[in-house]
């Protein structure tokens, strides 16, 4: 029985003795059992070779000297079943929950992973039965305690361990009672076990929670009746009595003085034990036990952390002389083997999880052969990084164990022959994962399922794999990955790139084919670059870091600019109309691929298709003139076949401005498709195509006018109508084509490229003024088929405006324009559907100004007359809603002319009533007072308030000053009448007048006069106080001084609200004012109106006053 107090790095180098360790070379399957030099075993002897000394191997080199490949690997095949066999047979302890725990069923599965017969597994397996059996040995690693008992006055302990195996068999005949059970537990070491067979631990000075980590190899000799005991123990060293009394702290530790007083010299401490039958264990236990103690004194004495492994030493078969890590690689690759086959069987893909049989397996032979984790870490990692080169799964198992050995990487825990072994483990996936990116194109195309997420789990795993401190130091002279990756882009870009060229070179060599074959590559091209963009590329920058674009980009326009070049010195300029075509596709896909490098990081590289756009100067003067002949012919065919009826009810052009609109529209594409880099000749290329647009809109104007006489000559009038309606529409539509093409060519663009060569006087005289020559030629074709329309209903409006005087003045204005509205409502209307709305829109700006015009001239022949002037004032208002149309027609703004605002104002004057009128005459006159500041005529001083409580008005007439002299004598003699104006509207009321003052230019009044009035009466429009000054003559009439007009709406008091006080009422002097003597509109009317007594009186009083007036004529 063996022991080590320490862990081994590697596979235990306390079972290597009992293991012959002959040295490898290279991979495992390349591995060969040891034998005598120059000889080869046969496939019997390999089968039958035993380490066990009762097997010899018997040696006979002239037989079998040079096996196949085929033979070795079967007998490598026969040997690795054997062991898995053996670690099947010779499994211990418990069964692992999530493990298989029939054998049988371990039996059934091996012998499909790999597929032996029936016959040779029974074979194999009775062979596996007859060798030796391994030695079985239990590694116990003493980890650590906690809350153990302090037996030191200090209250610590110095605590170390005890442990051996027990190999006691029970006895069956009786049944062991509980007493005994807990008797033989409490024994301690030292009574049940040898002293040569017990192991110590090292002591731990002063601590209740001391951590060991020795690790203790025990032989197992009888499974059934081994039981584990492990003694925990305070050391005690013998002290002095006043060393004791030093470390007392309190009565406590004063009770250990006395009880180790009653102890012997040097006797330890129990501190507690565990025992474990070794049968009850797992395979690999880790846990913590309690210390058990000998009596009841101190039931809780702590915890101890105690690891089982149950290991096997010599065992017995051949794969036992190679490296554990080795054979548990070649186990694992062919599980590995055999769960992605069957899956594969099923049209499944394998998630990266073994069965839980392969774990099962995997387990007891990486226990038993006590196999690190990080060498099977590094079995798993060489395993999978193989299969990986070989079989397809899922990436996340290698992630999985280069994390792990990354976690655990130690490079001295490697033999000089395992690190070759990973170093080459790395470079090969290294290589075998740059060939998949060199063939990424084939490898993961778009169209397969799942090939964006394996190329992304291939960079993740190159990516981790060289960032590993073990990539590092293994492998210190392989360049960067990001280099490593960009080489291989460049080179499987020019591969891909030669395969496509070949594969689209034409089988006949003509200019044609040569030109069509271009066409296809470049847009292969431009549809790599483009999937690259989109998808691949962002793989790689997020991943390696590597622009994967940049490099395909760069190599790409590199190596098609140099193929495009070779071919295009082969092309003169007498080409014919398929190459041309060609070429013009061949330099769109050209500029679409120059164009991407939009996406580079750095776009101040040099490219070599910088000048791809002078390859094209010959072929551009006939792909010009194609685009012209094209549209033009187009047009032809279009106004042949058109019938010049609407497309549909909202589009009133024909069909013929659709094919019009789609050649522009081609036009326009075609410019800016070419986007010709050369400013200068681009300049010239828009002359060419500006001429030519405007040719054909010339032609097709032409041609639409000459279709529209040659259907109207075989249709009557009202259709000829129709088809001039779409005519106008028509050249519309192209009218409203031409005023866009500046901004959808972008002059304003092209004239800040072409500043410094082209001023922009020639500028505008070169592209301008030629498009707006055409667009003022259609306006005047549009201007002079609306006037037209409009003079046929011109006669018929003069008709019915004038047919208003012949209405009876009973009827209502309403019914008097019916007739008019009912023609206009049914013209307007048809020529709305038959027009486009600019087209109608000027014809009802013609016949608006028509119809003001003959409003305007029936208005002055008969404006004296109030009921037919409303007449024209309904009819002016009922047109101005029709032409409006409730916003459909002419907007409000272009109704309301300079014309329109004069011919309302005229017929709201001319069909007001009398009294209107004079209300109106009133108004003019305080406003007249209102806006006179001169005292030519003298100044009158009143007091004016209203008395709401007694609706009374109140006037205070206070004095006169500055008359003008009337008399001979040089003087006056002043009073003043007082009058509520007009009569109409305050019959009741009767004149007031002053006394007369004698020779006097400045009379004082003094005199107060009340009118009952209310204040409804006061509030009307033009109510107002004329305060008349005469100068009294004995034998004549009185002469006039002048006259003053107070507004009453606004009166102080006349709101019931206000309080006033009479004697505070602010006075106001009234300037004189003299009215004119002729010329009053408003009089005019009245003195027209003879049938009206009340105007005619009016105006009798108002021309006296006039007469009067000193006012110039």
């Amino acid at each position: 029985m063996e022991a080590s107090t320490e862990i081994p790095g590697e596979d235990s180098d306390i079972s290597l003795p009992y293991e012959a360790s002959s040295p490898s070379s290279g991979d495992s399957d390349e591995m060969e059992p040891p034998s005598s030099a120059g000889h080869r075993f046969t496939r019997r002897e390999a089968r039958y070779r035993r380490t066990a000394p009762s097997r010899a191997v018997h040696q006979n080199s002239s037989k079998d000297s040079s096996p196949s490949q085929e033979v070795s690997s079967s007998i490598q095949h026969e040997l690795l079943y054997e062991e898995v066999l053996y670690t099947i047979l010779h499994r211990a302890g418990k069964t692992e929950a999530n493990h298989v725990s029939s054998v049988d069923e371990l039996y059934r599965y091996v012998q499909k992973a790999f597929n032996m017969e029936q016959s040779e597994h029974k074979a194999i397996l009775r062979r596996v039965q007859e060798l030796e059996r391994p030695i079985l040995c239990l590694k116990a690693t003493v980890k650590e305690a906690k809350g153990i008992l302090g037996k030191d006055v200090s209250g610590y302990s110095d605590p170390y361990c005890l442990l051996g195996l027990e190999f006691r068999v029970e006895d069956q005949s009786q049944d062991s009672s509980p007493q005994q059970d807990k008797r033989r537990q409490k024994a301690v070491v030292r009574n049940t076990i040898p002293e040569e067979q017990t192991h110590r631990t090292h002591i731990k000075a002063q601590t209740l929670n001391p951590v060991w980590n020795e690790t203790f190899i025990l032989e197992v000799e009888d499974l059934a009746n081994a039981r584990f005991h492990m003694d925990m123990w305070d050391s005690d060293d013998t002290e002095s009595v006043r060393q004791k009394l030093g470390d007392i702290t309190d009565l406590h530790s004063l009770k250990r003085i006395f009880k180790d007083a009653r102890k012997d010299k040097g006797q330890d401490d129990f501190l507690g034990n565990v025992v474990v039958r070794v049968q009850d264990l797992r395979c690999k236990e880790d846990q913590w036990y309690n210390l058990e103690p000998r009596t009841e004194t101190y039931p809780d004495r702590g915890q101890c952390h105690l690891q089982f492994l149950l290991m096997h030493k010599k065992r017995a078969t051949a794969q036992s002389k190679k490296p554990s890590y080795t054979v548990h690689r070649q186990l694992l690759q062919q599980f590995v083997h055999h769960e992605i086959t069957h899956h594969q069987t099923g049209s499944t893909s394998w998630d990266g999880e073994l069965s839980k049989h392969a774990s099962t397996i995997l387990f007891l032979h990486a226990t038993q052969k006590d196999l690190s984790e990080f060498h099977q870490g590094m079995a798993e990692w060489l395993a999978y990084s193989k299969l990986y080169q070989i079989l397809e799964f899922n990436s996340g198992c290698l992630l999985h164990q280069i994390t792990s050995i990354e976690y655990q990487w130690v490079q001295n825990r490697l033999q000089d022959k395992q690190k070759e072994e990973l170093a080459e483990s790395f470079e090969a996936l290294l290589d075998y994962g740059l060939s998949l990116l060199q063939k990424y194109r084939i490898i993961f195309p778009l169209s397969a399922p799942k090939s964006k997420e394996r190329l992304q789990g291939l960079l993740r795993i190159l990516t981790q794999m060289c960032k590993m401190k073990a990539f590092r130091e293994l492998c210190p002279l392989i360049p960067d990955l990001q280099q490593k990756v960009t080489d291989a882009i460049q080179l499987g870009t020019e591969e891909w790139f030669d395969l496509k060229r070949q594969h689209l070179q034409p089988m006949v060599k003509s200019k044609e084919e040569n030109t069509k074959s271009l066409v296809t590559l470049v847009s292969e091209v431009n549809g790599d670059l483009q999937s690259c963009i989109k998808t691949w590329n962002k793989f790689f920058v997020n991943i390696v870091k590597v622009d994967i674009f940049k490099i395909t980009y760069m190599e790409l326009q590199r190596l098609v600019s140099q193929h495009v070049m070779e071919q295009m010195g082969q092309i003169d300029r007498g080409m014919s109309q398929t190459t041309s075509e060609h070429l013009y596709q061949l330099y769109m896909d050209l500029k679409e691929l120059y164009n991407l490098c939009i996406n580079l990081p750095n776009r101040d590289v040099h490219l070599a298709l910088e000048d791809y756009h002078q390859w094209f100067k010959d072929a551009l003067p006939s792909w010009l003139q194609k685009a012209y002949s094209t549209a033009l012919e187009r047009v032809q065919r279009a106004v042949q076949m058109d019938q010049l009826k609407p497309v549909t009810e909202l589009r009133k052009h024909s069909s013929s401005t659709v094919d019009l609109s789609t050649c522009y529209t081609q036009i326009i594409r075609t410019w800016l498709q070419l986007e010709w880099p050369e400013p200068e000749e681009a300049f010239v290329i828009m002359v060419k195509f500006t001429e030519d647009m405007c040719r054909i809109a010339l032609t097709y104007c032409a041609l639409i006018k000459k279709r529209a006489e040659e259907i109207g000559i075989q249709e009557d009038e009202g259709s000829t109508a129709n088809k001039l309606c779409v005519v106008v529409n028509n050249i519309e539509q192209l009218r409203m084509v031409l005023l866009n093409l500046p901004s959808q060519l972008d002059w304003e663009h092209l004239e800040q490229k072409v500043a410094h060569m082209v001023g922009p006087d020639q500028f505008q005289h070169t592209l301008h003024n030629q498009l707006d020559s055409v667009v003022a030629c259609l306006d005047h074709e549009i201007r002079d088929v609306v006037q037209a329309l409009a003079q046929k209903l011109e006669a018929d409006i003069i008709k019915h405006i004038r047919g208003l005087s012949a209405c009876s003045d009973s009827r209502e204005p309403a019914d008097c324009v019916v007739p008019l509205m009912t023609f206009l409502e049914a013209s307007l209307q048809y020529m709305n559907e038959n027009l486009v709305q600019e087209n109608f829109k000027s014809l009802l700006t013609l016949l608006w100004a028509h119809v003001l015009s003959v409003l305007t001239d029936v208005c002055k022949q008969q404006r004296t007359s109030p009921t037919y002037n409303k007449r024209l004032q309904f009819a002016l208002k009922s047109l101005e809603v029709c032409f409006h149309g409730e916003g459909c027609g002419l907007p409000l703004g272009d109704l309301h002319t300079a014309a329109f605002t004069v011919l309302e104002s005229e017929l709201e004057l001319y069909s007001s009533s009398s009294r209107k009128l004079i209300q109106q005459y009133y108004s003019k006159r305080l406003q007249q007072q209102h806006g006179t500041t001169t005292e030519k005529y003298g100044a009158v001083t009143v007091k004016v308030v209203y008395h709401h409580s007694e609706q009374k008005l109140r006037v205070e007439v206070l004095n006169a000053v500055n008359l003008i002299p009337l008399d001979s004598n040089g003087s006056s003699d002043p009073f003043i009448q007082l009058t509520l104006e007009p009569r109409h509207m305050f019959p009741a009321v009767e004149a007031r007048t002053t006394q007369c003052k004698k020779k006097d230019l400045h009379p004082l009044f003094d005199e107060v006069f009340e009118f009952l009035v209310s204040p409804e009466q006061c509030k009307q429009e033009g109510a107002c106080l004329l305060l008349t000054v005469f100068d009294y003559d004995t034998l004549r009439s009185d002469d006039l001084e002048g006259e003053a007009f107070v507004a009453l709406h606004n009166l102080p008091g006349l709101k019931e609200e206000d309080q006033i006080d009479f004697y505070r009422v602010t006075q106001t002097r009234l300037p004189l004012i003299h009215p004119k003597a002729s010329g009053d509109q408003l009089l005019q009317l009245l003195e027209g109106r003879k049938g009206d007594r009340e105007a005619q009186a009016f105006v009798k009083i108002r021309k006296q006053r006039a007469k009067q007036s000193k006012e110039a004529h």
